[in-house]
């Protein structure tokens, strides 16, 4: 079972879908098919349920995700720390939401002429991280949404964007030019896994405790809003699955995209990384 084909695999599972996976993949889609088919030949259980409804996890899968996402961080760990030894020129840096966005282009594109010898490693983390690994040390920096913790990290403001509150169509207050977060007071939400930063999760949900289904990436928040007509947030702009709407919240703070480093860390490739992206999103 290799490293390369686990990813494949959370690739799909956090996507529930081979299209989308393989876009975040970079590569096509009937090699990816062909690598979890595979990984389940290897292991001798179905990982999804394919339907014209969609993918989902089996119990296999559920339970080989968990798994998967453990060994992947653990490899990751390693990695950082044996380039670190050897003194390679490496930047990881932690990404959370849509690396489309331009901001992350116009970064991308002025960094790699500023420093074409690095090499630049991207990872891609889930909602239940905000730091997108930085405090474990997965990542020399991160690009993410405030607010959460930021205890010994500093963070740079690279853009705000309204929020909006994304609901199924057929809502009848999906026809409200505007909402506020009393008219979703009586709908179901969503929720983080436990142990999920508390500033990160209130801001989320609102600013108060909510009931519902528990996520950890914004496919699973978006289908739960598609199957159960859960509430789900998003920043306005962002693309959505047929069916699906987002009305603005005028009373709900901004979404800030902000770039984090640890406190007292002196790696100029870091510091460069910072300066660029400010520069990139003011465009």
């Amino acid at each position: 079972m290799e490293l390369r084909t686990l990813r494949y695999f959370v690739a799909v599972a956090e996507e529930l879908h081979f299209g989308r996976a393989a876009t975040r993949l970079h590569m096509s889609q009937p090699p990816l098919s062909r690598a979890i088919k595979q990984l389940e030949t290897e292991i001798g259980a179905l990982l999804f349920t394919r339907s014209q409804a969609g993918v989902t996890l089996t119990p296999a899968g559920v339970l080989l995700l968990d798994e998967a996402r453990a060994l992947l961080d653990q490899a990751d760990r390693v990695r950082v720390r044996v380039a670190a030894a050897a003194g390679a020129a490496t930047l990881t840096i932690g990404i959370l939401g849509d690396g489309t966005d331009p901001g992350v282009t116009r970064l991308a594109a002025v960094y790699r002429r500023r420093h074409p010898g690095v090499d630049i490693r991207i990872r891609h983390t889930d909602l239940t991280d905000p730091t997108c690994g930085l405090r474990a040390g997965l990542v020399d920096v991160a690009l993410t949404r405030a607010p959460f913790n930021d205890t010994a990290l500093t963070v740079r403001e690279l853009r705000t964007d309204p929020v909006g509150a994304v609901l199924r169509t057929d809502d009848p207050l999906a026809r409200r030019d505007y909402l506020k977060l009393a008219d979703l007071s009586d709908s179901r939400w969503f929720q983080f896994p436990q142990g999920t930063d508390p500033i990160w999760q209130s801001y989320w949900n609102g600013g108060k405790p909510r009931e519902g289904p528990v996520v950890r990436v914004v496919q699973e928040c978006l289908q739960a809003v598609l199957w159960n007509s859960t509430v789900g947030l998003a920043p306005l702009g962002h693309d959505l699955p047929e069916n699906l709407i987002a009305v603005p919240l005028v009373d709900m703070a901004p979404s800030r995209v902000v770039a984090v480093r640890n406190d007292g860390d002196t790696n100029p490739l870091v510091h460069s990384f910072i300066e660029v992206a400010m520069a990139a999103y003011r465009q």
